[in-house]
């Protein structure tokens, strides 16, 4: 009998899915308007302990509008990570703002080290205005990406943000469930800290809508704007008055009905992933040039994805590794390719990008999916013990 496959990271609907989504049929509501919509908002706000919550097409779309209800401007420039995926940098650009990229520190986020240097010895802050010695531009904002459900360094970027006056958007689109267990942010979820946060549920995430966003603030006139934003600035139902540029960014009711049947499985994911990350983590630690990268040890990560860091004195490099877990039936991935380095950003600003490029070639993310057997994990590990080249 042949190994079955092995995906990276694919969805689990054992709950309620099938019946929420049925009584949305049944009942019609199946586009932008219907009850699950708000009860989805409200199972957000609840769990991640947010004033309010607006739902919206995708990550992406939630990151474009909390830009916009930020006030960035084509004028501005933006403070981004080179290590994530490119959807948390685009949105800047549809702002037509600016790009500053940032490197990594060694849990991948944001080095909050290198902000703060970049901040003091390459920007002037005057007139309450962090301006930029290079171009002379205001840098209006920073995006924080919490990288595979970690946490960035929340407590001294958001510091350097009050500092410097600078608006803070957490893209959590990979980190919902990630929350402080100490220091001053204890209890707080990823998302919840800065001024705006940004959760996805995307197909490959922790929970899912299959598509489908979430925006969320302590700001309630921040979450007015959103709302008003993502439904096409609408101001007179009625009589279709609009009184600017708005989105068709909505969630359908289709959607929030999977993601209610989703939250109410949360936590039973995020301990399944756990589990199987110790397992791995224990496992690895036996095989010489490999190790699993930690998560921070003074949070709750969600442990949405596992990255294998590929060490020089192992047998084979991270491309070799790729090809052959492919032809064991095992999908992994390499981790992005830096978005400072990608063709749509040539020339952008960059702050000593060095960790970044190192980890870039080394890590590989591995299954990890909330209804991986422990027998999946077992034959993961045991293509390492023997690799071959291919």
């Amino acid at each position: 009998m042949s190994q079955k496959f092995i995906p990276l990271s694919v969805p689990n609907l054992k709950g309620k899915e099938l019946e929420y989504v049925t009584q949305a049929i049944e009942t019609e509501w199946v586009s932008t308007g219907g009850p699950y919509i708000n009860d989805f908002e409200s199972k957000i706000a609840s769990y991640v302990k947010s004033k309010g919550a607006v739902s919206c097409q995708n990550g992406t779309a939630g990151l474009h509008i909390a830009l916009d209800v930020c006030e960035v401007t084509s004028k501005d420039e933006v403070i981004v990570p080179t290590l994530t995926f490119i959807a948390a940098v685009n949105p800047v650009k549809y702002i037509g703002a600016e790009p500053i990229f940032m490197d990594c520190d060694d849990s991948l986020n944001m080095d909050s080290t290198k902000l703060r240097e970049f901040c003091e010895d390459q920007c002037t802050f005057f007139e309450g205005k962090l301006i930029n010695n290079l171009t002379k531009k205001h840098i209006k904002a920073i995006v924080v990406v919490h990288v595979f459900g970690n946490m960035a360094d929340m407590e001294a970027i958001m510091d350097i943000a009050k500092k410097y006056n600078l608006k803070v958007i957490e893209d959590a689109t990979e980190a919902i469930g990630t929350y402080y267990l100490s220091g001053n942010y204890k209890g707080r979820f990823a998302g919840t800290i800065g001024d705006m946060g940004v959760y996805s549920f995307n197909g490959n995430k922790i929970m899912t809508t299959g598509g489908g966003g979430m925006i969320v603030s302590n700001n309630l006139d921040y979450l007015d704007r959103a709302k008003h934003l993502s439904t096409q600035a609408k101001s007179d139902e009625l009589y279709y008055t609009h009184d600017e540029i708005g989105y068709n960014y909505r969630m359908t009711n289709l959607q929030a009905a999977l993601g209610l049947a989703q939250i109410e499985k949360l936590e039973d994911f995020i301990q399944t992933k756990k589990e199987n990350y110790e397992f791995y983590k224990e496992k690895f630690e036996e095989i010489p040039g490999l190790k699993m990268m930690n998560f921070k040890e003074n949070i709750r990560p969600n442990y949405w994805f596992y990255a294998l860091y590929i060490e020089d004195d192992y047998s084979i490099n991270r491309d070799q590794v790729i090809k052959y877990l492919a032809s064991k039936k095992v999908q992994s991935r390499p981790i992005w390719g830096l978005i400072s380095e990608q063709k749509p950003y040539a020339g952008s600003q960059v702050h000593k990008i060095e960790k970044a490029k190192e980890y870039l070639n080394h890590i590989v993310n591995i299954p990890c999916s909330s209804n991986l057997s422990k027998e999946d994990a077992e034959y993961v590990v045991q293509c390492f013990k023997r690799p071959e080249v291919i």
